[in-house]
């Protein structure tokens, strides 16, 4: 059977179109969640994050999970560390020594960290992503020729 997909979702993936009507409301200021408060370094985190993204006037209301779980993430990367900093890389457990399960704990929340990061502009390449041309018109130094 040449050219017909025998699998749901097969085949090539169609281009999303960005248009006018997709675009989501704007935040223009949120406190932290009541819930976050007990968490240093979440807490710290969503004033620096949301203060910025708001001076940018970036912030959409569907943005506001990927805040949360970013801030989430920043609170377990730091504990954990914290954790091997004062027990070390390995521990000592009935079956002898042993890795820290917090350095696990690091490497997951890293992960999560750059996933929802890269999803917010936190990070150099997304923001290029996010906003191609740096939001500067571009001139063409030729166009004085042309239009002399």
């Amino acid at each position: 059977m040449g050219g017909v997909n025998t699998v749901a979702g097969a085949g090539r993936k169609p281009k999303v179109k960005v248009t006018g009507d997709t675009d989501f409301e704007n935040v223009y200021d949120i406190d932290v969640p009541v819930y976050m408060e007990r968490m240093e370094y979440a807490s710290s985190m969503w004033r620096t994050i949301v203060k910025e993204l708001l001076s940018r006037k970036i912030l959409k209301v569907t943005d506001l999970h990927n805040i949360e779980m970013f801030c989430i993430a920043y609170n377990n990367m730091r504990e954990a560390q914290l954790e091997v900093a004062l027990s070390g890389v390995t521990i000592q457990t009935a079956m002898g020594r042993s890795k820290n399960p917090a350095i696990t704990v690091v490497n997951e929340a890293s992960k999560q960290m750059a996933q929802f990061g890269s999803m917010l502009g936190l990070d150099p390449a997304s923001r290029a992503r996010l906003n191609p041309g740096g939001g500067k018109k571009k001139s063409n130094s030729f166009a004085e020729v042309l239009n002399m």
